[in-house]
């Protein structure tokens, strides 16, 4: 039984934002009984500020470990009051994973490296270069956090093969998943690489994920619930009906027909 069954934004009220998006306006009644659901629509539409009402509800851990005083947060703490879940649990478990937070952290925790490295430069040729090391690796809190959530440093991987790392260690136990454009860290093999860890978690797992996504390779997941978002509504569809699929499949099969009148260079 998936965790999250049903969704609902009690409010008539459409502007200002983010009321006036139409995944807000048009999410009545939403029907999330599956253990895939993929919420694809044009930027703009409202997916990521959906995901992260719903995460800020349920005050599922994410990336930085930070909570949900962010400023990015805002939109979805401003519809808190209007949204009701309907759940099958007693205390929400899981992960909510925004693409952004992924190269936001790494950048954070590249940052405060340097500026450890910067305070102790003084010390280099006075102290051994191990007891250094130690010294900025004690004081880099950001760095012990990384350690501690995802088992080494993520800068030892690839984009991709970092994330993927991510996953396996966040995405282990029963829970809610929440993820929000995870194809942008991944290239066609690493999206297929995560399908499969999908489909390995849910054959040990009774878990749930809801996916914002723009792309088809992932929408493909067996058995999973599409809603596509427009501006006139929030429907459940097939992946094949999908504006996703049919432009991507269009150019795919003829790229010469989009691009000729484009001059050669």
């Amino acid at each position: 039984m998936p965790y999250l069954s049903t969704l609902n934004i009690n409010t008539n009220r459409t502007h200002p934002y983010p009321f006036d998006i139409p995944a807000i306006k048009h999410a009545k009644n939403i029907d999330f009984n599956a253990q895939i659901t993929f919420l694809v629509g044009e930027n703009g539409t409202g997916k990521s500020t959906l995901l992260e009402s719903i995460a800020c509800l349920l005050q599922l851990p994410h990336m930085d470990g930070s909570g949900y005083n962010k400023s990015s947060f805002e939109a979805a703490k401003t519809l808190l009051p209007y949204l009701e879940l309907e759940w099958h649990i007693e205390r929400p478990t899981g992960f909510f994973f925004r693409a952004e937070d992924f190269g936001d952290y790494l950048n954070s925790v590249n940052r405060s490296d340097a500026q450890l490295q910067n305070s102790y430069d003084d010390l280099e040729g006075n102290v051994p270069a191990h007891i250094i090391k130690q010294m900025k690796d004690n004081a880099n809190h950001q760095l012990h956090h990384m350690r501690k959530n995802f088992g080494q440093e993520l800068n030892a991987f690839s984009h991709g093969e970092a994330y993927l790392h991510i996953m396996n260690q966040k995405i282990n136990s029963r829970g809610i998943y929440l993820l929000d454009e995870p194809e942008a860290a991944l290239s066609p093999s690493k999206q297929l690489s995560f399908i499969y860890f999908l489909n390995s978690h849910l054959q040990n797992y009774d878990s749930q994920f809801i996916v914002a996504t723009h792309s088809p390779m992932l929408m493909a997941y067996p058995g999973a619930k599409i809603y596509e978002i427009t501006e006139s509504g929030m429907i459940l569809t097939t992946l094949e009906n999908t504006d996703h699929y049919s432009i991507t499949k269009s150019f795919l099969n003829n790229p010469s027909s989009f691009l000729r009148h484009f001059n050669s260079q």
